[in-house]
């Protein structure tokens, strides 16, 4: 930042009296302390939302361009985001599972088609939600809605926490171990082998996504085109299986041989099933970006419910870079898990409870809010039907992982006291404020990150 053209006759005489390197220092301090001023004056007010400081850039742009995220997700787009996430790791490996509870291919089979008709119940309640509430971060957002902030934070800080990067973190780990496995033929692939792929994975896909919303975009649906013709090949093979005449696990008299009639047994080939369809609500996740749904930790930041600097975007990439690059560091860390799996199954019951209450909410809004605008109205039996094989998923899983159920509720409420420091306390003094500011501040500079403007 050379010397500006704005300024008084007096201070342009003195911006020249310095050397370029002075120059440019100077006016950049003079900037952020005008800047902490400001935001130091505003404590408590339009400086601070929800005791999340908001504090000025001092990268901003001061032309009157606003910086924004760009609308480019297509319905495409949207298709093959819906179809890339559904159709990921969990159907090429919970086959296994579903057949290994059920005992037997036929109800193994029905298994499947139960999950199936619950997966479309809960996509097209989810498709009423998504066009009432118009706004990205999906149960989060209609949790924010209906319920309020604190309920709101809690699912946020699970996500942030524990499910979002765990779950990304095993795809990853799953698309590793299928990449290397030719490698390995005769013998499992290495733990460390397939972690290191894994962490380039996630590192490659970030690179992407903070580059273009568009090369994202493209790199899902070409991702989703190569699982669609890997699972017709899967079909195809099953054909001709078929053809070959040699069908006898699939005959009326013996497909059910050898099922497991237990109730634990049943549910959880159910819970293998339906983390096969498992994706089937994301895309509310990215409403507003629908030609811009954004990542579900920068509508937290938003919102007021993250630090700030998780909403800025990159002016010139127009990607929400800081947000991205949290993810993936959230991400890498499960490298250094060595169980994973039994991460997801603490928190399962607690997916399916806010699903269920954003269900809930759905129908609390038709009865408090009549005038909303609802493009999509689904039949009242269908959500009734939604919550209540929800809440028996959530019952199972309190009779069957009790121990487990605890530790995942002992987490969830250990942000409860960040709540209250980051969100509900406003009136923060003013050594804690300079230090959110500063380190805002920071990353800022490390990412060329600016606020977004609407």
């Amino acid at each position: 930042m050379s010397g500006s053209g704005g300024g008084s006759s007096s201070s342009s005489t003195a911006v020249k009296k310095r050397s370029p390197a002075g120059s440019a220092s100077s006016l950049a301090q003079e900037e952020e302390k005008q800047a902490m001023e400001k935001m130091l004056e505003a404590a408590g007010g339009g400086a601070q939302e929800n005791g999340c400081a908001r504090s000025p850039s001092p990268c901003a742009s001061a032309e009157g361009e606003g910086v924004t995220l760009q609308r480019s997700i297509t319905l495409l787009n949207g298709v093959a985001i819906i179809v890339g996430t559904i159709i990921g790791s969990g159907i090429f490996v919970t086959p296994t599972g579903v057949l290994r509870e059920a005992g037997s291919p036929g109800l193994s089979l029905v298994v499947w088609a139960i999950c199936g008709a619950f997966s479309i119940v809960g996509a097209l309640c989810y498709a009423e939600l998504g066009t009432t509430i118009t706004k990205s971060g999906g149960d989060y957002a209609y949790m924010l809605e209906v319920y309020g902030s604190l309920p709101a934070f809690l699912k946020l800080w699970i996500e942030l926490l524990i499910i979002r990067p765990s779950s990304q973190y095993i795809v990853a780990l799953v698309f590793a171990t299928y990449l290397l496995k030719p490698i390995f033929p005769t013998c499992p692939v290495p733990d460390e082998a397939a972690k290191l792929v894994a962490c380039l994975c996630v590192l490659l896909l970030t690179a992407v996504n903070c580059y273009s919303v568009k090369a994202a975009t493209r790199v899902q649906d070409a991702f989703a085109a190569a699982k669609l013709l890997a699972l017709a090949l899967i079909i195809i093979l099953g054909f001709v299986q078929l053809a070959k005449g040699d069908v006898t696990n699939l005959t009326p008299e013996h497909s059910f041989e050898g099922t497991n009639v237990g109730v634990g047994n049943i549910v959880l080939a159910l819970y293998s099933g339906l983390f096969a369809y498992g994706g089937w609500n994301y895309l509310n996740f990215v409403t507003e970006e629908m030609i811009n749904p954004y990542r579900l930790f920068f509508v937290g930041s938003r919102e007021g419910h993250l630090p700030s600097i998780l909403s800025m975007i990159h002016p010139r990439l127009l990607t929400p870079v800081p947000s991205l690059v949290f993810t993936c560091v959230m991400t890498l860390l499960y490298a250094f898990s060595n169980n994973i799996f039994s991460v997801i199954n603490f928190f399962s019951f607690f997916n399916w409870l806010c699903v269920a209450l954003a269900i809930i909410g759905m129908m609390w809004l038709r009865y408090r809010k009549p005038e909303l605008e609802r493009p999509i109205k689904v039949n009242i039996c269908l959500p009734i039907f939604f919550i209540l094989a929800c809440l028996f998923l959530i019952a199972v899983s309190f009779w069957m992982t009790p121990k487990e159920c605890a530790i995942g509720f002992a987490i969830i409420f250990s942000g409860i006291p960040v709540y209250f420091f980051g969100v509900w306390w406003q009136n923060k003094p003013k050594w804690v404020l300079q230090g959110i500011f500063s380190a805002t501040v920071l990353c800022q500079k490390l990412m060329e990150v600016v606020p977004q403007e609407s």
